[in-house]
């Protein structure tokens, strides 16, 4: 066994990676780039070597510069983890070629299924069904629209290098395949280098059903049964689970030998994943699954099946790489109980899940076994503090919940979410929640395009009356029992107790609040310790008749509100007889209130103008961090409203930015090329008839 291995990674895999050798004895050195100095993977590791800077092209993605690192510290081994240059042949071979051992499969192997179209031919001669599509070297954009005609609309136009969603785009008419084969392979050649795609029919009701497979140097290849993938957004994965549900044994067996088939057809060694698309419509059937492409790598989502088989997979992709063959044959394997992962990703759901930036000023995360397996899992490499920057793959960690049937699993998922809380950046915690409690996918109906049809049901409900009311206390400074901010309880000046009196009547505030809901103007009128009023405002600033909620009416007392602090931001709210504890945490100039999982943000005061005093329906700006990819217009252009304008890259996506109204190009301050910030203005429209520019 090595005595000391190098993880050519960075978050959550160099983490769990870390933790299964140290339990095997073996040392570690992680490598990190200057946005990584003092990550968590960093501090984990025996060792750690700086590569470069922040931007992967000069760091994680410099194979040369790791390979110096592994010779300077004296491993023996690297492990690839996942992304960056984990099924990169031309790393492997500079591993094996420095005398070192490649934790992965064989270069030869990672060149065969590197390319999704020379794969898809060799599976085709090993026996192993694929989709009908077109996967030749053909790359004329007329030749690739004539493909898609005879295979029939929808298609699906796929990057044949990569994966994770980059350079897929779903095209529904022969209209739009022009616009699309442009944008996924400007998105390919960014994530890949390499622009060339294969054309495919759109299965109805897809589900993504993959099969984990382990292979040892002695050519016996196992399954170790199969995973359903099929809840994502964008492309990209969101919950994981195995077994998927509705799978039969047949039909587990059927692509169990199909997955194994394909390994061997290409002389695979180690843990891979096979992935098939089924078609859903009429139940999971051997007949209706087709090869998609092989992941010569470990899968983000490989814990469900650690959890279900109890294999730890990191654990024997380095048993094979030393040599060790496989003590266990196909029959020995089975699995136990229903495993469940969340994917917790810094982006916005309510924004088509644009990826996010920023500090993890608040950072609380439910007890949890780490990188182990146990009824709950967590496998994170971030510590609160840390920035999630555009650099890199914005997942902070995923979440894996077991137990003994799936009804349990995705409750003791959604018990765990409700407990994370997180402030600093946009999360979709409160998403994966609605999601895991979703009926559809209580009732195993899945299929890859769920969530694009029910992101209105999946939205984290309004902020409630007991939300707001929190909010605005907190947001004002108000004591509350129990908190810090009391002096009854504090001991500090006992007429402190009396907040409230007045002479003249009870004391009232005023207070705006900006949330996701909108602004909301609140009257907050003390009532006694712990006890507040809080009632919508009218313009001139009284309190309307009709409180915060609802079914208050003008009945005072119905509109009180009975606060008390606990520990670490707890607040228990009572109100109409009814106690609800939600938790807060300071933001910057934020007060984010947490429920169920769901954050809610509001601004204290409102920090929303436009920006440079501009109307807001004036100006285009940046949803995030990026690199300007595509300019389509010029000064002095006329627009309609959605019309695309702009093109934005981050974190190796495209995001298309249109006009949000009818007008004219007055000014473009960007150009192709230039790297914008968060909430930069990127075009400037005309002002409308009769508009100076000045503020809205």
């Amino acid at each position: 066994m090595f005595r000391k291995i190098l993880i050519a990674n960075r978050g959550e895999i160099a983490c769990r990676i870390i933790a299964t050798a140290r339990r095997m004895g073996i040392a570690t050195v992680a490598v990190h780039s200057d946005a990584d100095a003092a990550a968590p993977h960093v501090a984990m590791a025996d060792e750690a070597v700086r590569i470069g800077p922040a931007a992967p092209a000069e760091s994680y993605l410099r194979g040369d510069r790791i390979v110096a690192a592994a010779r300077q510290t004296g491993a023996e081994a690297v492990h690839p983890g996942y992304g960056f240059l984990s099924e990169n042949a031309d790393f492997a071979e500079a591993v094996a070629a420095a005398g070192l051992t490649f934790v992965g499969p064989p270069a030869a192997a990672i060149a065969a299924m590197g390319l999704k179209d020379a794969a898809k031919s060799l599976m085709e001669k090993a026996g192993v069904p694929v989709v009908p599509g077109y996967h030749g070297a053909r790359q004329e954009p007329e030749f690739l629209a004539e493909r898609a005609a005879e295979i029939g609309y929808p298609v699906l136009i796929k990057a044949r290098a990569g994966g994770g969603g980059k350079g897929m785009r779903l095209v529904a008419a022969p209209r739009d395949f022009p616009e699309a084969l442009a944008a996924a392979r400007r998105e390919a050649q960014t994530g890949f280098g390499d622009p060339a795609v294969l054309v495919e029919r759109f299965v109805a009701a897809p589900r993504h059903v993959e099969v984990q497979i382990l292979a040892d140097g002695q050519g016996h290849i196992l399954h170790l049964f199969e995973r359903d993938c099929s809840l994502q957004r964008r492309h990209q994965k969101v919950i994981e689970e195995a077994p998927a549900p509705g799978m039969d044994p047949d039909t587990r067996a059927a692509i169990g030998r199909a997955a194994v088939e394909a390994a061997r057809a290409v002389g695979y060694v180690g843990a891979g994943t096979v992935e098939f698309i089924a078609d859903g419509s009429r139940g999971l059937r051997a007949d209706a699954m087709w090869f998609m492409e092989m992941n010569t790598r470990l899968q983000v989502e490989h814990p469900v099946t650690e959890a279900v088989t109890g294999l730890d997979l990191v654990e024997w992709q380095l048993r094979v790489a030393a040599g060790q063959a496989l003590p266990f044959a196909q029959d020995d394997l089975s699995m136990t109980g229903h495993a469940v992962e969340a994917r917790i990703y810094a982006e916005d759901p309510a924004r088509d899940f644009l990826p996010a930036t920023g500090r993890l000023t608040h950072l609380r995360l439910p007890p949890a076994a780490r990188f182990v397996p146990g009824d709950l899992r967590l496998d994170a490499g971030v510590a609160e503090g840390d920035e999630v920057t555009p650099h890199y793959d914005p997942m902070i960690g995923k979440l894996i919940a077991h137990a003994p049937d799936r009804t349990q699993a995705l409750a003791r998922l959604r018990a765990a979410l409700a407990q994370i809380r997180i402030a600093g950046c946009t999360t979709n915690v409160g998403f994966l929640h609605a999601l895991a409690g979703h009926p559809d996918v209580l009732g195993g109906r899945l299929d890859t395009g769920l969530i694009d049809r029910g992101q209105d049901a999946l939205r984290p409900p309004a902020a409630s009356p007991g939300i707001l009311a929190v909010a605005a206390v907190a947001g004002l400074g108000l004591p509350m029992p129990g908190g810090t901010a009391d002096w009854a309880t504090a001991g500090g000046p006992p007429w402190q107790a009396l907040t409230g009196w007045r002479a003249w009547g009870p004391a009232e505030h005023l207070l705006e609040v900006d949330g996701v809901d909108g602004k909301r103007r609140l009257r907050v009128g003390i009532r006694g310790p712990g006890r507040y009023r809080v009632a919508d405002a009218a313009p001139d600033g009284a309190a309307r008749a009709d409180a915060v909620d609802p079914g208050a009416g003008g009945d005072d007392e119905a509109g009180i509100y009975e606060l008390a602090a606990g520990p670490d931001g707890a607040v228990s709210v009572r109100h109409r007889g009814r106690l609800q504890v939600v938790h807060i945490a300071r933001d910057g100039r934020q007060l984010v209130v947490f429920r169920d999982g769901a954050a809610y943000r509001f601004a204290l005061p409102d920090i929303e103008a436009a920006p440079d005093g501009a109307a807001a329906g004036d100006v285009v700006v940046a949803p995030m961090p990026g690199l300007v990819k595509l300019v389509r217009v010029a000064p002095g252009a006329d627009v309609g409203k959605g019309q695309p304008l702009i093109v934005l890259e981050a974190m190796k996506m495209e995001h298309g930015l249109s006009a949000p109204r009818d007008g004219q190009v007055a000014e473009l301050l960007v150009a192709e090329g230039d790297q914008v910030s968060e909430g930069a203005v990127l075009l400037r429209l005309a002002p409308e008839d009769g508009e100076e520019g000045g503020t809205a």
